[in-house]
């Protein structure tokens, strides 16, 4: 290829790029929506999608959230599925229940559509995985990746990383699962509905056309209406949160958000269902609204209680609980802080247990270094043996480091 080629394709690709964050940031829209759903729209698709399925269009039962829904069909058979075995006999397929097949149809759907937007060869070190963390994508069209490539990272999987790891994970820690129960996601199916939509929309896939009408069936449902469960004849709707709260992704380099607030619930529903979410850790009511130290002991989660503690600060928690100092010395990885050692009694965190109290080595977004708190092992006495634990190397050759981050 010569320069001027390149520089060609580079710019059609720079160009699409920017075209398809803009469509993902939609898609991204879509997946946090706190609209009431537009349930004509999503009753009209659940229809088509029960005809492709050879089934009638179901009765629809509207509910207010998931946890409401999950009540409404925990106990109903006809939506649970059984183990979902990978067929290619039609006659099998038509005898499984409603929710294995609507899974095959869906997984097949997926399956294609991968394939159509598959990657030209790239070079080895770049055509699998995702691109390294922090690569922009005109860095990554200058070296030569293909579009693809770079819409999978930009687009694929910074919606994933929003939607489906972010919102839609919180969600169902929070309603719970039921063995068997089979549940599609509406709005936070936009992870994989929104790639697939963007890459045709900017060039880079061309669908088959009955591929092309399931998918607008499924983007019609991210866009219209919240989860839902299918069976035969019924089809139990949940409306979409009244309130999602949010903040960026930590090193977001494509407009990733993860779940957060700290004076009430990251996520509401009309009902009054709640998850509460601190900087994207799903946490108890009580973490946010009232931590003390005796909740932080009960608590046998590590990351809920490290979020409590940091609610209520690590001196505070260190003063309140009564820890004993075990040590200090000066952070030689961190010049101008100080490490300091706690032993942690076998009562407050269920086993016996040190806290090294830290800064952190790298400023915060806000241009502030976080004090942070780590669990070491008990037989650790020296702080610099505890910060060398948590990096796998000796107190001694922590003592070496110029600078951790």
């Amino acid at each position: 290829m010569s320069a001027r080629e390149f520089a060609y394709e580079y710019a059609d690709g720079y160009e699409r790029v920017r075209e398809a964050c803009a469509l993902r940031d939609e898609w991204l829209a879509y997946g946090l929506s706190t609209r009431p759903a537009e349930r004509a729209d999503a009753e009209d698709a659940v229809g088509e999608i029960y005809r492709l399925l050879g089934e009638a269009p179901p009765r629809f039962e509207w509910v207010a959230s998931p946890a409401a829904a999950l009540d409404a069909v925990r106990d109903e058979p006809g939506f649970r599925g059984g183990p979902l075995r990978y067929t290619d006999r039609p006659q099998t397929a038509r005898a499984s229940p409603l929710p294995d097949r609507l899974a095959r149809m869906e997984s097949a759907l997926r399956h294609r559509l991968g394939e159509a937007v598959a990657e030209p060869w790239t070079p080895p070190w770049s055509h699998r995985g995702p691109l390294p963390p922090g690569t922009a994508a005109e860095e990554a069209l200058a070296a030569g990746l293909p579009v693809q490539r770079v819409l999978r990272t930009a687009v694929g999987d910074a919606l994933k990383a929003s939607v489906a790891d972010a919102v839609r994970a919180a969600v169902r820690h929070s309603v719970g699962t039921v063995p068997g129960l089979m549940t599609w996601y509406g709005q936070h199916d936009a992870h994989w509905v929104g790639h697939y939509d963007v890459c045709a929309r900017v060039g880079a896939a061309r669908y088959r056309a009955q591929d092309a009408a399931e998918l607008r069936l499924w983007a019609r449902l991210a866009r219209a209406t919240g989860w839902w469960w299918a069976a035969p004849g019924r089809c139990v709707m949940a409306e979409r949160p009244t309130a999602v709260r949010t903040e960026p992704a930590p090193a977001a380099a494509y407009g990733e958000i993860r779940l957060h607030r700290d004076d009430g619930p990251a996520v509401r529903f009309a009902d009054g269902s709640t998850v509460h979410v601190l900087h994207g850790t799903v946490v108890p009511e009580w973490v946010v609204t009232g931590p003390t130290v005796e909740r932080i002991h009960a608590e046998a989660n590590i990351e809920v209680r490290r979020s409590a503690i940091e609610r209520i600060g690590w001196g505070a928690y260190v003063e309140q609980a009564g820890l004993e100092l075990v040590g200090t010395a000066d952070d030689p990885g961190n010049p101008g802080f100080r490490l300091s050692l706690y032993d942690v009694p076998a009562g407050a965190w269920g086993r016996p247990g040190r806290l090294l109290l830290t800064v952190n080595g790298s400023v915060e977004p806000d241009g502030r270094r976080r004090r942070y708190g780590l669990g070491v092992p008990a037989h650790l006495d020296d702080p610099l043996d505890a910060a060398g634990w948590t990096y796998g190397v000796s107190g001694q050759q922590y003592a070496q480091l110029v600078r951790r981050t």
